[in-house]
């Protein structure tokens, strides 16, 4: 059974899909750009302050789920310009402790809104 999660504290869907969805024990959380919940507009032109907010975004996501970022198993990230993964690998401690999750870093044409970062998550709930 699909159980969609949804919160507030987070950017509500821009399209035909849910925050995230739980089966059993497991969360997958859509991709989160960096908008700030309240306006739906993006935070900042700054790669690392789009970074932070979409890390707050999967935390609110997360917590609505039952979980945290600790509980995360993979990580998929999107990147408009791959040589922002060194700011990417100094914010992401902030977020999630070891052991780090598995994680894939691409690159792409574009993301929604012109966001610069994109991620998404699937955690396992124990």
């Amino acid at each position: 059974m699909k159980n969609p999660i949804n919160t507030a504290s987070a950017p509500a869907a821009i399209g035909s899909y849910s925050q995230a969805i739980k089966v059993a024990n497991t969360v997958y959380i859509s991709g989160q750009i960096p908008l700030d919940p309240t306006t739906m507009e993006l935070v900042s032109v700054d790669f690392a302050e789009q970074t932070h907010q979409v890390f707050k975004n999967l935390v609110a996501i997360a917590e609505a789920a039952g979980g945290s970022l600790d509980h995360a198993v993979k990580f998929t990230v999107y990147l408009t310009d791959l040589s922002n993964f060194s700011v990417l690998n100094d914010i992401m401690p902030d977020y999630v402790a070891q052991p780090f999750a598995a994680r894939a870093a691409v690159e792409v044409a574009a993301l929604p809104k012109g966001a610069s970062i994109e991620i998404d998550a699937i955690l396992y709930l124990d």
